[in-house]
């Protein structure tokens, strides 16, 4: 098949090649640098297949120009697929694949490094001492041991990090409407959205974005957790409030905060605006706190991982290709 990959970045190119190269039957790639949207989308004329990343827009214009053009498949390269209007491309017989799973260790894992370079002021210290400032002061942490930390979203990521604070000696609190009963297995205890609020000190969101988590952690969940909250988002950005989370560290209630993700995240992350000014009031302002580490959606990014991406993304074209259906295609509801 014809593949338009859009949003490629030369680590795309190389693990889809790859992949691509190890397929009984290759496919014809041809990679795009631009964002897929309804201005972009006439670039993929003619190409049976598009290939899309977690900021590309799907909205209903760009699917109807795909559409137009020809392309019969959307195969997303992410797990996530709220980017995507589903009841358009169902009303235009497009079929959407998508990632369901491809390593939830290196999501957890860098969620937890977040926990402890936030606890343990590591960027900071990392700076005073390239500048030979050996002074402690300002770099005060806590013992993770007999600490609770509250999930949201008991998922295969939700599980492995549950695993890792265990191994600290952590309790573990979580909140899922899917209760899964390996979590208690491994000591963990499933709680209500509001007791998770009001016990844990440490809260890693783990949810998918749906109209029910859109702004999950609003004031209101906020107002409702422990002074000082340690919060950790590397799941989806509009999971959270963003004009809250800053009303929150203002006050004091939210005493460390993290973000591998952010609401507005698609005219920033995965670009090099080292030499611009970013535009965005709310980010910058997030960037003035102190006690809040932020990563450009880089969880995900490890060699594990993006084989993992690539292989299942080149298998739902080979099966769309064979048999008009994905291995893993998207639910329509």
């Amino acid at each position: 098949m014809k593949v338009a990959v859009f949003s490629a970045r030369a680590y795309d190119r190389e693990f889809l090649a790859q992949a691509n190269g190890a397929a009984a039957s290759p496919h014809d790639l041809r990679f795009f640098e631009a964002r897929l949207d309804r201005d972009s989308a006439t670039l993929a004329a003619g190409y049976e297949a598009v290939c899309a990343f977690v900021n590309d827009d799907l909205d209903r214009a760009a699917l109807e120009r795909l559409a137009a053009g020809g392309t019969r498949l959307i195969a997303l390269r992410s797990a996530g697929f709220n980017h995507v209007d589903l009841a358009a491309a169902r009303e235009l017989g497009l079929a959407v694949a998508r990632v369901p799973a491809y390593s939830p260790d290196a999501v957890a894992e860098h969620t937890v490094a977040l926990i402890l370079a936030l606890n343990r002021r590591i960027y900071k210290a990392y700076n005073r001492v390239r500048e030979g400032n050996f002074a402690l002061e300002g770099l005060l942490g806590f013992d993770l041991k007999g600490r609770t930390v509250g999930i949201v979203g008991v998922g295969q990521i939700g599980l492995c990090v549950a695993r890792i604070m265990r191994g600290f000696g952590c309790a573990v609190v979580a909140s899922d409407p899917h209760p899964v009963a390996e979590l208690e297995e491994i000591g963990g205890r499933y709680v209500t959205l509001a007791e998770l609020f009001a016990t844990a000190s440490i809260i890693s969101l783990h949810c998918p974005l749906t109209p029910d988590t859109h702004h999950l952690i609003n004031a209101d969940a906020i107002a409702a957790m422990v002074p000082g909250v340690m919060l950790v988002n590397t799941s989806r950005g509009a999971v959270v409030d963003t004009r809250a989370l800053i009303n929150g560290l203002k006050s004091g209630k939210i005493g460390h905060l993290a973000l591998d993700v952010y609401e507005e995240e698609g005219d920033l992350f995965f670009e090099d605006l080292s030499a611009t000014m970013i535009q965005d009031d709310v980010f910058a302002r997030l960037l003035t706190f102190p006690n809040v580490l932020i990563t450009g959606h880089q969880a995900f990014f490890t060699r594990e991982a993006m084989t993992a991406i690539a292989g299942t993304t080149i298998a739902n074209i080979t099966a769309f290709e064979r048999t008009g259906a994905p291995e893993h295609p998207v639910p329509f509801g």
